[in-house]
């Protein structure tokens, strides 16, 4: 099971591919707020809500300074279709060994149809500019999320 991020401490960096194939890491935004979601698989139900929800809120995010960073272990293929099929405009980057959700505790054991399965805990980590760790939430619903987050970071 992976440790958890704790409010405060530094959130470990990385560098993934994104949907087009580019090198983005954690270092890119700094000096800047940003909101990391692990998401379980792309196009599924649960994800593409949950995707669509930031999409559709991500210029009330921005207008109050939040970058947001979608990561999944899909390969950068599935991510490119993904984005494409529902406009996604923010990245999502491939985590396809899972070690950056293992680093940041969204890879563990979770129940799916009655059977314990190990994979991405459907998590949301938010950032200060210097990357210290503001909000960490684990096993979040993708129905409702973004709104609960909004009201959370007051947006």
């Amino acid at each position: 099971m992976a440790q958890k991020l704790l409010v405060g401490t530094q959130a470990p960096d990385f560098a993934l591919l994104d949907a087009d194939g580019n090198k983005v890491s954690l270092s890119d935004y700094r000096g800047r707020n940003v909101i990391v979601y692990f998401y379980p698989k792309a196009a599924t139900p649960g994800c593409t809500t949950e995707a669509c929800d930031f999409r559709d809120n991500l210029a009330s995010l921005q207008g109050k300074g939040y970058d947001v960073i979608g990561i999944s272990p899909d390969a950068q293929e599935a991510l490119s279709s993904f984005s494409g099929d529902f406009e996604l405009t923010f990245p999502l980057l491939s985590d396809e060994d899972h070690s950056v959700a293992l680093a940041y505790g969204a890879w563990g054991e979770k129940l799916v149809n009655g059977e314990i399965v190990e994979g991405i805990v459907r998590s949301t980590v938010v950032l200060d500019g210097d990357a210290k760790v503001k909000l960490a939430q684990y096993q979040v619903s993708a129905q409702g999320h973004v709104q609960a987050l909004r009201e959370e970071l007051g947006v």
